[in-house]
């Protein structure tokens, strides 16, 4: 599996459901991208072998916001690491047993972890923000790689940067959100996260190169 490498501090949510479709947007837009993020939508429609496809192109998180029992997690992310993902999204609101397993489980791979704090939807504010604090606690003190925060509230990405420290924070909601690639980058996020701004585009490519460059300038 490939490492995720810090370089347009782009991450590709590659929400789409064929894998015909998912492959010619990865061709185009593999240059400017540091990872892409499989969710369900895609590993459903084209099974788990996308994974390994696509992390021919980038490092491959899988968004599967993994929320079980400590061992249901463990077998999860085993499946997802064996695909080919290089890192694998969980929540932590199943606590610190649940959250330990999918770590000790990506150790064993070389993986990441990140872990869901805040997300990016409106709907987030009614029960996720209030836990935010010990969400954010809870990956720290599991070793998690990173966490997510939502682009959409950078003022939220400022205070998760202050509790989690030097982990990764990746952000989602940029673009058909309404998020702001520059604030979110300013606000402390890694990575951005951006899924139909590119590839509902009819040139991918052009908009993931035009991200870089917002990214860029923000610098």
């Amino acid at each position: 599996m490939k490492p995720i490498l810090r370089k347009n501090q782009l991450i590709l949510a590659l929400d789409v459901t064929d894998s015909e479709n998912a492959i010619r947007i990865i061709k185009e837009t593999a240059q400017y991208v540091d990872a892409v993020k499989i969710g369900y939508p895609l590993v459903l429609g084209s099974g788990l072998d996308i994974i390994d496809t696509i992390s021919e192109y980038a490092p491959v998180i899988a968004d599967f916001k993994v929320a079980d029992i400590p061992n249901t997690d463990r077998l999860i992310c085993i499946q997802a690491f064996e695909a080919g993902a290089g890192a694998v999204i969980v929540h932590g609101f199943t606590g610190m047993d649940s959250v330990s397993e999918c770590v000790k489980t990506a150790n064993k791979y070389h993986g990441e972890i990140y872990v869901v704090t805040e997300m990016s939807h409106p709907g987030a504010v009614e029960f996720m923000q209030p836990k935010t604090l010990e969400l954010a606690s809870l990956a720290v003190v599991c070793k998690a790689s990173g966490v997510v925060a939502p682009a959409t509230r950078p003022e939220r990405v400022s205070y998760i940067r202050d509790i989690v420290g030097d982990l990764t924070i990746i952000s989602p909601g940029v673009g058909a959100q309404g998020g702001s690639a520059a604030d979110a980058i300013k606000a402390g996020a890694d990575y951005i996260i951006v899924g139909r701004s590119i590839y509902e585009s009819k040139n991918p490519g052009i908009e993931a190169e035009k991200i870089v460059r917002e990214i860029e300038n923000c610098r």
